[in-house]
């Protein structure tokens, strides 16, 4: 499985609403509310085959409420010293 994380940006009074969204679809691992440019991030697994580009399109950015989104790939995970 490959992780990713998209920070979206919602529309006014939309956050909770796109967060419900994002955990009622099951399609998010993790779901984060948070301060500055954008209003959520969200971490998000797929399969090694599956087009990252083609998933945030038509799962995703698809959901009524995102005003923006920013997706972030991520190469290696480090553990807590």
């Amino acid at each position: 499985m490959v992780p990713f994380f998209v920070q979206i940006k919602c529309k006014l009074g939309q956050s909770y609403v796109v967060a419900n969204a994002l955990a009622e679809a099951e399609i998010a691992s993790e779901i984060y509310s948070t301060a500055g440019n954008y209003d959520l991030l969200v971490k998000f697994y797929v399969d090694k085959d599956t087009d990252i580009g083609h998933f945030v399109n038509e799962k995703v950015q698809v959901l009524p409420g995102i005003q923006d989104t920013h997706t972030i790939i991520t190469f290696k995970a480090f553990g807590a010293v």
